[in-house]
């Protein structure tokens, strides 16, 4: 009876596919991830200029960031004192988490006739069924694209979790400036994300894309090592971008592809968990390396790394066929 009743669940929020349409529930995703990231980024601007005046410094800055790395890895719901935006943010999420599951459809995917099917007889995975995450990670093609997801973005991610307190010390400026510099930022990621990356998949094959944001990730490396004040990184910022939206959405695309209808949400869930995990581990890592290096290291250790990538990405068979990845 209850396999009975869940599976009746999932055909009544899938028929809500038909219900609103393909083009309806693509715009709904867009705006509750907006709405989510939006939340996210209210603590983001506030948190540094607050640990400032309870006289943290920077390393101290990269523990706390950990610690809350280390909560979103684990997907715990750990809610702490109100400040205004997190009651904001508390209200507008559990709208989108009403909203998401009344209204998206369980499952999206278009399976096509020559993609992976998945083994009859098979029992359902766990939620932490470590031997389902593995069969996943080693099938055909899989493991090296998340490697590279990983070891090409950490380095960008280490920049990126620990620009609140560059903005602040090394550029100088004050929460607002701060909050229109992360603005431009999320304008272009959207633009970038959202246009330009669509486009371009229509021509090129998604190894040409991940080869070509690699190579990106290595010019932007070399400027950040240069760059001295908020002018550079504003001229540096689009190639970044492109880099991050590329490395994102193209092996995210691949790593789907990969595998089976069924393991389609477990693989976008490890897809989802390399943000966590850079959050977990770069703030920390990335105070030390600003308290004793300065900016430029950052610019240094994402040109060695993404070198060495797409040393391996040439060596490596991508896919040649042109499709479009969104």
């Amino acid at each position: 009876m209850r396999g009975t009743g869940a599976a009746g669940g999932q055909g009544q929020r899938s028929s809500r596919m038909g219900s609103l349409g393909r083009s309806q529930v693509i715009i709904l995703s867009y705006v509750l991830v907006a709405l989510e990231l939006t939340c996210l980024f209210m603590r983001f601007s506030i948190m540094p200029y607050l640990t400032r005046q309870l006289g943290l410094d920077s390393v101290a800055f990269g523990y706390l960031q950990t610690a809350f790395g280390v909560l979103q890895l684990l997907g715990g719901p750990v809610f702490g004192r109100l400040q205004c935006p997190a009651s904001v943010a508390l209200v507008a999420n559990l709208v989108a988490a009403v909203l998401s599951f009344t209204c998206i459809p369980i499952s999206t995917k278009v399976v096509s006739a020559d993609a992976p099917a998945a083994p009859p007889g098979r029992p359902d995975a766990g939620v932490f069924d470590l031997k389902a995450i593995s069969r996943l990670l080693l099938r055909p093609g899989v493991l090296p694209v998340f490697l590279i997801k990983v070891v090409s973005g950490f380095p960008s991610g280490l920049f990126m979790v620990m620009f609140s307190i560059i903005s602040m010390d090394f550029f100088q400026l004050d929460a607002a400036e701060a909050g229109y510099l992360t603005s431009f930022f999320g304008v272009l990621q959207m633009v970038i994300q959202g246009v330009v990356i669509g486009r371009l998949s229509s021509y090129f094959s998604e190894g040409a894309l991940l080869r070509a944001g690699v190579l990106v990730f290595v010019v932007v490396g070399l400027a950040m090592a240069l760059m001295s004040n908020v002018f550079h990184f504003c001229l540096l910022m689009p190639g970044l971008v492109f880099s991050l939206c590329a490395l994102n959405v193209v092996t995210d695309s691949m790593l789907t592809k990969a595998v089976p209808e069924s393991d389609t949400g477990t693989m976008l869930g490890l897809c989802a968990s390399v943000q966590p995990l850079t959050r977990t581990l770069g703030p920390t890592v990335g105070g030390l390396l600003y308290r004793s290096f300065g900016v430029p290291i950052f610019g240094h250790v994402q040109f060695a790394t993404n070198v060495l990538v797409l040393l391996v990405l040439w060596r490596l068979p991508l896919p040649q066929k042109t499709d479009k990845v969104w």
